[in-house]
């Protein structure tokens, strides 16, 4: 049996210690996704405990198939994208600019965030799961809800535009 077929069947019966592993779990690869969506440390802990609120809101309802992480990306991939629809929404004051903050340390991770930040968005979720996440590509197409194909094309595609955005950065 699956251990999170375990861990899950063990939080519904109100185990937090069990809670406690599966956060403990997922927690770092999921905060690493929103943080290469969002690119700022403070919205990416936003949405890393927004991902695992709806996981949890929706517990009694999951039906596990697999891998558990693989929900989290979806829920963690659509609270990215509300983050952005929310922001599109939001008017700007007369003067104000909106930007990105970035915390980085070091040039080169700068350079690579801005990089992913270039790439169309159906490319960059598709190049976040591949390239941070270590997705298989199966497993990416089943997070995205697109045939293996065209993940495919479009971790082809991310490598041929982040080797020039790296290039014109460098």
């Amino acid at each position: 049996m699956n251990a999170d077929f375990l861990l899950i069947q063990k939080m519904r019966m109100g185990d937090e210690n069990a809670v406690d592993e599966f956060v403990e779990k997922y927690y770092p690869v999921i905060h690493k996704y929103c943080r290469m969506n969002v690119y700022d440390t403070h919205t990416a802990e936003d949405l890393t405990q927004e991902t695992f609120i709806r996981f949890f809101d929706s517990l009694n309802d999951y039906r596990h198939f697999g891998k558990a992480a693989n929900y989290l990306y979806v829920i963690a991939s659509n609270a990215c994208k509300d983050y952005y629809r929310k922001i599109k929404e939001e008017p700007l004051e007369e003067g104000e600019e909106k930007f990105v903050c970035y915390d980085s340390q070091a040039d080169l991770r700068i350079d690579i965030q801005n990089a992913f930040e270039k790439l169309p968005d159906e490319i960059r979720e598709v190049a976040v799961l591949y390239f941070v996440g270590e997705k298989k590509q199966r497993d990416i197409a089943k997070i995205a809800g697109i045939g293996l194909p065209l993940v495919k094309y479009r971790i082809r595609r991310a490598r041929e535009l982040l080797a020039g955005l790296l290039r014109e950065e460098g």
